[in-house]
C-alpha cells in the first residue's frame, strides 16, 4: 500500500507519491488511459499537471470529468501577468473538464524579472488570489528549478502565504552544501507553517549530455529497480516530503513499486554513496 500523509494544511490526505502528469504530454490517448487505470488501481489520489505539459491536460480531462472526487488536482500557469494567468486558468479548466482545480501553481518562478512581474499589481498572483476567492481554485502554490529555487521560494513566502512549494530534491543535490542549506531552511519554514513540500527529480541520474535521449524525461533517470528503490526510499525517508513521479509513464510502475515497499527507514549513507558511485549520479544543476 502506498504511504499517505496530510498535504500541508489543505485537508487532503495525499499519497506521498504524486503523479507527475508531464508524463502524458507526448503520449497517446490509449497510453493515458492505461496510465490512469494503473493509478486508480494503485490508489494514487493526487495528480500534478501544467498548462505547458503538451497534451497532458487534454489527456486527463475525460478521467477528471468522470472521477473528479477521486483526485486532488493540481495544475500550473507560466504566465506572469493578471490577464495571462486568467486566460491560462480558463484554458486549463476547459481542458481538464472541471469547474474547480484544487491547486494552481505559478510555474518555475525563479527569474528575477518574472518574479517581480508576478507579484506586482496586475501580476499573476493578483489574479490567482481572485480565482481562489471566486472558487475556481482552492489553493495556490509556487514551483521552480535550479540552485536558486529554495531561496526564491523563501522570498515568495515572504510576499504571500502559499499553500505549497515544489522544487528538486535528490541525493546528489543533497551533497551540494549551499543548496542543502537553503533547502533545509525552506523545509523548516514550510513544516512550521503547514505548507506542503513537493519534490521533483527524485530518480534523476544526471543530465543527458551527449547521450541519445531514451526517455520522456528531460534528464537521464535511474533505470534498474534496485537503484530506483534506493532513490525513492531515500527521499521518502524525509518525513515531510512528497515525491512527484518522473515524466515517463514507463518508469511509473517502478516508482510506485518502490513506494509501496518503503518501510520508513533511510538507506545508510554508505549505500547511497555506493549508488552515487556505481550509477555515476550527477547533479542536474550546477549554477
Amino acid at each position: 500500500m502506498l504511504p499517505t500523509m496530510p498535504f500541508g494544511a489543505t485537508g487532503h490526505m495525499s499519497t506521498r507519491t504524486i503523479f507527475g502528469a508531464a508524463a502524458l504530454g507526448s503520449r497517446s490517448r490509449d497510453d493515458a488511459d492505461r496510465t490512469m487505470e494503473f493509478l486508480m488501481e494503485k490508489g494514487v489520489n493526487h495528480i500534478d499537471t501544467a498548462a505547458g505539459y503538451g497534451a497532458s491536460e487534454e489527456r486527463l480531462g475525460p478521467w477528471i470529468k468522470r472521477y473528479r472526487d477521486r483526485f486532488f488536482l493540481a495544475t500550473k500557469t507560466a504566465d506572469r501577468t493578471y490577464q495571462g494567468a486568467r486566460e491560462s486558468l480558463a484554458r486549463s479548466l476547459d481542458r481538464l473538464q472541471t469547474d474547480q482545480i484544487d491547486l494552481i501553481q505559478m510555474h518555475i518562478l525563479v527569474d528575477e524579472n518574472e518574479w517581480q512581474t508576478a507579484f506586482a499589481p496586475q501580476g499573476a498572483l493578483e489574479y490567482l488570489v481572485e480565482a481562489r476567492e471566486a472558487g475556481l481554485v482552492r489553493f495556490v502554490g509556487v514551483t521552480g528549478h535550479g540552485l536558486s529555487v529554495a531561496r526564491m521560494h523563501m522570498r515568495s513566502l515572504d510576499r504571500y502565504t502559499f499553500d505549497t512549494v515544489l522544487l528538486p530534491w535528490n541525493y546528489p543535490m543533497s551533497q551540494n552544501p549551499e543548496y542543502a542549506r537553503d533547502f533545509q531552511k525552506l523545509h523548516d519554514r514550510c513544516t512550521s507553517d503547514g505548507i506542503a513540500i513537493q519534490t521533483i527529480k527524485g530518480i534523476a541520474r544526471g543530465p543527458w549530455g551527449e547521450k541519445e535521449k531514451a526517455r520522456d524525461t528531460w534528464y537521464e533517470p535511474l533505470e534498474a529497480q534496485s537503484d530506483i528503490d534506493l532513490a525513492v526510499f531515500w527521499l521518502l525517508s524525509h518525513p515531510h516530503l512528497f515525491l512527484n513521479t518522473a515524466g515517463d509513464i514507463d518508469l511509473l510502475p517502478r516508482i510506485i513499486d518502490a513506494a509501496e515497499r518503503f518501510d520508513d527507514r533511510r538507506p545508510p549513507d554508505g549505500q547511497m554513496q555506493a549508488l552515487a558511485r556505481e550509477a555515476e549520479l550527477e547533479p542536474l544543476f550546477v549554477e
